[in-house]
């Protein structure tokens, strides 16, 4: 993908995410930030763009790499599904940084709309300028504490629901997939505790 259409990727989710976010029957979503390759300098073989979606949820409800109830229904209303785009799901109620989204860049709020000044930025390779500032170690280290907490809880949740559905008739991937999630998000984050 060249940067250029990376670039328009982002205006479009953030336009996207405008028209739907008074609807009644979507997620609460309330900010948009671009992280990890689309904050370097312009590069034209990015394979997508990086987009952290932040929903207004407790904590509890959006572990790490998990999709809270309605993200799907929110992906395909803005059409982030056939974007060539990476959405990654963190609740208002904590900072949406942590050992994956580095310093990310918001360039959408629910309240104030697309920032044109952080896209312009990000189109000239200067998205140094616009990236939220770095945690100090104890703040990164409490953030990957809270994060991994929650997420075992996740795990747990999403274990006793699949253990309870586990033997009953019908397909299990609503239960299965859910899982999943909540444990790959897990393992990301003792990994990345471990700098694995």
């Amino acid at each position: 993908m060249k940067w250029a259409t990376a670039i328009r990727t982002l205006k479009d989710l953030a336009l996207a995410a405008n028209q739907v976010a008074d609807s009644s029957y979507t997620l609460p979503v309330t900010q948009l930030w671009a992280a990890w390759e689309i904050l370097g300098k312009p590069q034209d073989d990015l394979a997508w763009v990086t987009v952290g979606v932040v929903v207004d949820l407790p904590v509890d409800e959006v572990a790490w790499l998990t999709k809270p109830r309605g993200a799907e229904h929110w992906e395909y209303s803005t059409r982030a599904a056939k974007m060539p785009a990476v959405t990654l799901w963190r609740s208002a109620h904590a900072p949406v940084w942590n050992h994956w989204l580095d310093r990310p860049a918001q360039f959408w709020d629910h309240e104030t709309g697309l920032a044109e000044d952080v896209l312009d930025a990000l189109r000239a390779g200067k998205g140094e300028d616009v990236r939220a500032p770095a945690p100090s170690e104890d703040e990164f280290r409490a953030r990957q504490q809270d994060d991994i907490a929650v997420s075992l809880k996740a795990v747990r949740e999403r274990t006793r629901t699949y253990e309870e559905r586990r033997w009953k008739p019908g397909k299990l991937t609503a239960v299965s997939d859910p899982l999943w999630e909540a444990t790959n998000g897990y393992v990301d984050l003792v990994d990345g505790e471990r700098g694995e």
